[in-house]
């Protein structure tokens, strides 16, 4: 095989995970028609058509699902080998990928990057803000950020943030106007901000704990975001009550412009991970980030 085709498999492969010209041609960093011509230059060379076009998407034909599962898994093998070289230079470099939630891409990740990238300067960093469940391995991420109970057994998971509990909250002017609800039940007679789940597209059943007793409601509202941070502003202008993570609201509980509801049934449980792919090489830039992470979990659990 020459060496083009590889350069050429690479570009194709690269199309159908991204599923467009135009992401993969950014991600590449070539311009669009010159990516066009190249697989059109190797499905030439094969003799196959490996991608169906569309004015809408583009997807792999038989073909090209065969050239993806056989070829693919061997060439990202070579990329991680080559990444895991930089570890003979002097100071890490390279590229880290993290899918994370808005929550914790704000309150864990960004305050250890923030403190890190002087002192190395040749790592880039790459925060994915997703708040679905993200699937690291198929979007060729290195890490991802996800509460405990949420990473799949296989992963290599990496504790960096405290237990989280839920807080239900409203404003004292709407309790003015409004019984506070006693029992999760209750919240049906509210006017309730929901949040649209990313992943599955479905409207969020707010979760409650009770001793052993459990209980998922489908609130309702005039309402709906798929991104915390809106419900909570929501919530603070006094549209109505949100389910939103306690320490997103710590300043508002004390200075009393958000008042809780519910506490007795809003129970902790295990914070965010680092998880990552236990069949993968970290790179020396990622364990130069993970180890930042870890360090700083550390730290604060024992400022505590």
């Amino acid at each position: 095989m020459a060496r083009s085709d590889l350069s050429d498999i690479t570009a194709f492969l690269t199309v159908a995970r991204e599923g467009s010209f135009t992401k993969a041609a950014a991600k590449l960093d070539v311009s669009q028609s010159a990516l066009s011509q190249t697989v059109r230059n190797l499905e030439a060379r094969l003799g196959l058509r490996l991608l169906t076009r569309t004015t809408r998407n583009v997807s792999p034909t038989e073909a090209g699902e065969r050239l993806i599962q056989s070829v693919g898994p061997r060439l990202d093998e070579i990329e991680a080998e080559l990444a895991a070289l930089t570890a003979l230079r002097d100071k890490p470099a390279g590229k880290v990928r993290i899918a994370a939630g808005e929550h914790a891409a704000e309150l864990l990740l960004w305050p250890v990057i923030e403190r890190l990238l002087p002192d190395y300067p040749d790592i880039r960093i790459e925060i994915v803000i997703d708040n679905g469940l993200t699937d690291i391995v198929e979007q060729r991420l290195d890490a991802g950020v996800r509460l405990g109970e949420q990473v799949a057994k296989d992963m290599i998971a990496v504790r960096i943030g405290p237990d989280v509990r839920m807080a239900a909250v409203g404003t004292p002017g709407y309790f003015a106007k409004h019984p506070k609800p006693k029992t999760p039940q209750d919240l049906t007679a509210h006017n309730c901000i929901n949040i649209r789940l990313p992943t599955a597209g479905g409207i969020y059943a707010w979760e409650f704990k009770k001793g052993g007793r459990e209980i998922n409601v489908r609130v309702e509202g005039q309402l709906v975001f798929n991104t915390g941070t809106m419900a909570a502003k929501a919530a603070m202008a006094g549209v109505g009550l949100a389910l939103i993570p306690e320490e997103r609201v710590l300043t508002q509980l004390a200075n009393g412009s958000l008042v809780r509801v519910l506490a007795d049934w809003c129970p902790l449980f295990p914070g965010f991970h680092l998880y990552y792919p236990s069949r993968r090489q970290p790179t020396p830039a990622f364990v130069v980030v993970a180890d930042a992470l870890r360090q700083e979990y550390s730290a604060r659990t024992t400022r505590r």
